[in-house]
């Protein structure tokens, strides 16, 4: 049975707190991306926009998987070689780079990937969602040695470290190809991270799992729930649904900041963001160029691993200690209470039976597992039996005195009482 892409929709906002959009996305009739600009306003827009571009009009069949594969990497290697030359030409978009998530159905048979950079590819099958991209992140490399969990890594510092990107630092930057079968009725949705970083995944599958609505409808929940979150980052969503007829129009579209016409004109660096990529030779640099949200890349040299990895062990290292302390200040705080608790129940005086005699006790009647929380202090002459039989039934069952004197004067009370 031959699939199709059945219906297909787009959707890019600037989000809530940034001045312009550095997000790109594309629906083509052969082609989907999204592409997620860095480099602040020294050019993330610029980037995103001139990668998007470049794919769009690579928009075409492929005729074998093979060759979707090769050609995915080969138009990635090219959307980069664009960058840099545009870089040459204007020194002020030195630092921008882009992510770049594409997708095409190739013989109506198979799905093929192709991925740079922390833009996601999401799969909803059978009610199930699954990511089948990678990050090309740092705090992903440390899930994979299982040096930290998938939920340390979403608070981790060092989380908007990249690892891969487009960008005028490598010449021929290596992208992930991934292959799937395609199967109808399976929705698939390429985002920024500006849907992933403050969307949880329930959310988003829900948002995506909606039955009766187009997949422009989907794509605006989507947002809406960035939104819903403050959405500080800009925000791109890409849905499109496998089938084997067309459920509405398909129409070719740029969204993002590739929906522009791209400027070159001289832009002032920003005070904050505006280093160079060239900067970021030095591995050891501390300041690198960022995109919103501190989102910044690194050359993936031996050198600035081996830094983030003794960064790591000493996180780690700080981690350990602080919750040792916390826990001894819990112990000592639980130990002291139990002996605040202890010192009082030691002033405390009942009268009960010894040996069938009358007896004083210090403390309470309770105890603590093996522990009892009193001692004798005196068994007196005073027989239990030959009490009346309700002055009986007191002393067996204790009699609370509060104090030393009060218990010698019920003492005495008993005594001359039979």
């Amino acid at each position: 049975m031959t699939l199709i892409v059945s219906r297909a929709g787009a959707v890019s906002h600037v989000g809530r707190v940034r001045s312009n959009n550095q997000d790109s996305g594309f629906i083509g009739e052969h082609l989907y991306l999204v592409a997620d600009g860095m480099g602040g306003h020294a050019g993330g827009d610029v980037a995103s926009a001139i990668a998007a571009k470049h794919f769009a009009e690579h928009d075409a069949p492929f005729d074998t998987v093979e060759d979707a594969e090769q050609r995915l990497k080969e138009i990635i290697v090219e959307a980069n070689t664009a960058l840099v030359e545009t870089v040459a030409e204007h020194s002020e978009l030195r630092g921008m780079g882009t992510t770049a998530s594409l997708i095409t159905l190739v013989g109506g048979e198979k799905l093929v990937i192709g991925h740079i950079g922390d833009s996601r590819i999401y799969r909803l099958h059978n009610g199930e969602m699954t990511q089948e991209t990678k990050d090309h992140t740092f705090v992903q490399k440390l899930v994979d040695a299982g040096r930290i969990t998938p939920a340390e890594a979403e608070v981790h510092p060092r989380r908007s470290v990249l690892m891969k990107v487009l960008g005028d630092v490598e010449t021929k930057p290596d992208a992930d190809t991934y292959v799937y079968d395609a199967v109808e009725g399976d929705r698939w949705l390429l985002c920024s991270d500006g849907l992933s970083s403050y969307v949880n995944e329930d959310d988003i599958l829900t948002a995506l799992a909606h039955g009766g609505e187009s997949s422009r409808e989907i794509c605006d929940d989507l947002v809406q729930l960035a939104l819903d979150n403050g959405a500080p980052d800009n925000v791109t969503v890409v849905v499109l649904e496998i089938g084997t007829a067309p459920l509405e129009p398909l129409t070719t579209k740029l969204v993002g900041s590739a929906a522009n016409e791209v400027h070159f004109e001289r832009r002032r660096p920003s005070r904050r963001r505006g280093r160079s990529m060239s900067s970021m030779l030095d591995p050891l640099r501390k300041v690198v160029p960022t995109r919103p949200e501190n989102e910044e890349y690194v050359p993936p040299s031996d050198a600035f691993l081996e830094q983030l990895i003794r960064e790591e062990k000493r996180r780690k290292k700080i981690r350990i200690l602080s919750w040792f302390a916390a826990i001894l200040m819990i112990c000592i705080a639980v130990f002291g209470a139990g002996a605040l608790a202890y010192s009082w129940t030691q002033q405390q005086y009942f009268v009960g039976e010894s040996n069938g005699h009358v007896a004083i006790y210090q403390g309470v009647q309770q105890s603590v597992g093996p522990v009892e929380l009193h001692h004798l202090v005196e068994e007196t002459d005073i027989v239990v039996e030959d009490l009346s039989v309700y002055q009986q039934q007191q002393v067996e069952q204790t009699i609370n005195t509060g104090t030393l004197e009060d218990a010698h004067q019920l003492v005495n009370r008993l005594r001359e009482a039979h």
